[in-house]
Formats: structure tokens, sequence, C-alpha cells
């Protein structure tokens, strides 16, 4: 007979794979988009609804990938037998985290089998491919590969950024949907703005802006303290996302509805899930477990 800790873990693996990793690629047009069309409900022609505009990184990937989780997270705590089945879908988004990671900060020379698939929303840059240099006899020639200590330091700042994601969306769950379509701009729009909107300035027109948000809160990887704020702003993260150049000012005027649409996508997918009977959740069809769209 299977010990209740080993189904949890078996299920949660299949919750993982076929349910929360797979959200990002499900929807990349509305995360990534730069611009689409969809029909906008009371209006008689199409109009314009541009998505997210996260850029095609691994962070884009965790962030949508990590607010899946915490919707299923919701769903397992109110199982009898909930914190098992919690405990073990955390571990293995985890450990295929640190497998991607491990991916992009020490590439194999040739392709290795993921922990679980390889996703289609974000580039790896290092990854093996015909185009690798080769050595005088033809083979791949091994990529340099980055320290254990930075995959550490990487795991320890995406373990804050899962806790800090989860008790945000917890807080907005309980206080209500302003406090979610907040958490919402922080952790899915990169906080973008948060410092002010730049404008178009004619006598600097000619001057390259950069800024983006940086988090003040802190904690184990960072020391507040320590942080030059204004340098930190204005220096490129490799997140790919940061606050819209001047001349982009006016895309912020997508936010509201952006936020909107994010926060009644999460409370419809959360209804949804509710409804589902615990005995579905640990055993049933993974097909209606699955997140829609954010927009249908």
């Amino acid at each position: 007979m299977t010990a209740p800790k080993q189904l949890a873990g078996r299920r949660a693996l299949l919750l993982y794979e076929h349910v929360a990793a797979v959200a990002p690629d499900a929807d990349t047009l509305f995360w990534q988009q730069q611009g689409a069309f969809f029909f906008a409900l009371q209006l008689p022609s199409r109009s314009p609804c541009p998505g997210c505009r996260l850029p095609p990184t691994f962070q884009s990937w965790f962030t949508v990938t990590n607010l899946h989780i915490w919707m299923l997270t919701v769903r397992l705590r109110a199982l009898p037998d909930g914190k098992e089945y919690t405990q073990a879908l955390i571990d293995h988004f985890f450990i295929d985290i640190e497998d991607r990671i491990r991916a992009v900060l020490q590439p194999p020379a040739t392709p290795s089998k993921p922990y679980t698939f390889e996703s289609p929303f974000y580039v790896n840059p290092n990854a093996p491919g015909p185009n690798n240099p080769k050595d005088s006899k033809g083979r791949t020639k091994p990529r340099s590969r980055a320290p254990d200590r930075l995959v550490t330091r990487q795991m320890k700042i995406f373990k804050e950024q899962w806790a800090g994601m989860g008790l945000a969306f917890d807080l907005g769950l309980v206080k209500g949907d302003q406090e979610m379509a907040a958490a919402v701009w922080r952790n899915l729009l990169g906080a973008r703005g948060a410092q002010g909107i730049a404008f178009p300035n004619d006598a600097d027109k000619n001057k390259k802006a950069f800024r983006r948000s940086v988090n003040l809160v802190g904690g184990e990887v960072v020391n507040v303290a320590k942080v030059d704020l204004a340098k930190e702003e204005t220096s490129d993260d490799g997140s790919g996302v940061h606050d819209f150049p001047p001349e982009e000012a006016d895309l912020y005027v997508e936010y509201p509805q952006l936020m909107l649409d994010i926060v009644r996508y999460v409370r419809k997918e959360l209804a949804r899930l509710d409804k589902l009977e615990d005995e579905h959740i640990r055993s049933g069809k993974l097909e209606a477990i699955k997140f829609g769209r954010v927009r249908q």
C-alpha cells in the first residue's frame, strides 16, 4: 500500500508539470504580446488590447508560473491533507527551478533531459546547439560554467520572490481586489512607473533613459542598507523588466485594464477550482484542473 505522502508527491508532480508549469506557454500571447486585437465587450468594433509586454526571459517564466503555483496552493490548502500536497508541489517547483537555472548558468555541452520539459516561453542564451563552438576533433566545446555559489544565490532569490508573491496575493485574497491589483502591478508588471512616469522632453531627446524598480524589502541575499538606490535603479539587472522610456509613456494607460483582467482571472480560476471535489483534485482528470486563458 502506497503511503499518503508518496501519493501526494506523485500527484503534485502531475499538477506541477501539466497544470502550473504549462500555464505561461498556454497564454504566451497575453503575457508577452506587444499588441493584439480582441473583441471588446459592449463595443461595436475590435479594439486594441495589448498584453503585459514581459520579455522572453527565465525571470518572466518564473513569475507567471509562480502565480499559478499560488493559485493551486490556495486550493490544495483546503484539502484535509493539504499540507502534504502543498509541500510536494512547492518541492517539485523548486527542483525544476534549479534544473532550469543550471541549464542557463551551467549549460551542458550536449542537450540533456530536463526535469520536466523545455519551455518556448523564454530563451536560454546558453542552450547547446549546432552553432556551439567545436574543438579540433569536431566535438562540441563545453560552455563556461558559473560556480555553484551563483546557482545557490539565484535559488535564494527565487525563493524570496516565491514567498513574497504568495504573501502579497494571500493579502489580496483577504483584503479585496484593490490590494490584489497592487500585488499584480508589483509582481507581474514589474512595478513599472513606481518612481513616477518619465515623459518626452525635447531638451533630453538624445539622452537614453533607463529606470527600473528596486525591491527595498531585502532578505537573505540583499542587504538593503548597502544598496545604492540611485545606481541600482539605472542599472540593467538582466530581467528585461524596466520602466517604459519617455517616448512610450502612453503605454501606462494600458495598466488599469491589465490589472483588472488579471485580478478577474485570478478570482474566476480560484472559484472554479473551489467547485471541484477534493477527490478530483487528488486523483481526477487534469484537464478539468488546467487553467484557462486570462482573456477568453
